[in-house]
């Protein structure tokens, strides 16, 4: 939900100002329910990104966390807080800097405002897709705060079409930003982000509607977000009879970042014979957002038997 405007104790750290061209706006509308489309070097990190420090070939001590070959697809997903951290900073370059460490070739953003005032009038998809080198995709939700607000969706693979799904309302309006991605191997997929809102009938009505979405596509599909529901969920319950849902390991818990006693972001894939987990990740970052990043790397089969 968009978080109130901050009182004069908070301070927003407003991004150097550059030419940077807006993000595609997906515009929400109703699904026709048929399938969405046609066939068709680092920096050096702050220590609050120390976590991605690990044994390996380095620059400066860390590399980043990318994919093995061209088969495989690293996902990430991490609701950002519109760059809010936990210590009442506006701060938008200390979420790009996770990003950039991971550097994954598609990151689905919750919370994410296009120029509203409590965040400096920034279209933050935008700067982040010009601070990151990735395609932006904007998904409205509404209208907040002088601006919009909504979801966000950056990609370094090409985007060969994207659509803002509008789902069933909660409090407050929901959608489903969804690309096709060409893969470096030319094979296809489909990354949608979502972030369900509020109350549990509410989020199965969402839940529902995205399964409806997506029940006749043929192309691997990898659902993304903050869901806002608890593993024992009945939306979870509903998303698992055809989704497939990682290991997350012991360390599973994504929110509050702070102090993690529960687990509300997913990242989930289908179908089972074509995609195939090399490794899942929740990353202990307790200072840029309330929420902790997911990463997760997928390996894509072809499309028939396998030789």
């Amino acid at each position: 939900m968009p978080r109130k405007r901050y009182t004069a104790e908070q301070t927003i750290h407003k991004p150097r100002e550059a030419e940077v061209a807006p993000s595609r706006a997906v515009a929400a509308r109703p699904s026709s329910g048929s399938t969405m489309f046609p066939e068709p070097s680092m920096r050096f990190l702050p220590s609050y990104l120390l976590f991605l420090c690990v044994v390996g070939p380095t620059i400066g001590g860390c590399r980043s966390i990318t994919p093995s070959d061209d088969a495989t697809l690293l996902v990430m997903t991490y609701n950002i807080k519109h760059g809010h951290g936990n210590d009442g900073v506006v701060d938008l370059e200390r979420a790009a800097a996770v990003i950039e460490a991971v550097a994954p070739d598609v990151v689905t953003l919750q919370e994410v405002d296009e120029r509203c005032g409590r965040s400096g009038d920034i279209d933050q998809a935008a700067w982040l897709g010009e601070r990151l080198g990735m395609e932006p995709l904007f998904g409205i939700f509404m209208d907040y705060d002088g601006g919009r607000y909504g979801m966000a969706m950056l990609s370094h693979l090409p985007v060969l079409a994207s659509e803002n799904h509008v789902l069933p309302p909660g409090a407050e309006p929901r959608s489903a930003l969804a690309a096709r991605l060409r893969m470096e191997d030319g094979s296809e997929v489909i990354v949608v982000g979502i972030h369900l809102y509020a109350t549990e009938e509410q989020r199965l009505a969402q839940a529902n509607e995205v399964m409806a979405l997506f029940a006749r596509e043929s192309t691997p599909v990898i659902l993304a977000g903050d869901f806002n529901s608890r593993p024992d969920s009945p939306v979870m319950d509903l998303l698992w009879r055809e989704w497939e849902n990682p290991d997350k390991g012991e360390d599973h818990l994504t929110f509050h970042s702070r102090d993690p006693k529960t687990e509300i972001d997913y990242i989930l894939y289908r179908p089972a014979e074509r995609l195939r987990v090399v490794r899942m990740d929740v990353l202990d970052e307790p200072l840029v957002s309330d929420h902790r990043p997911l990463v997760l790397e997928l390996r894509v089969l072809p499309d028939g038997p396998e030789d």
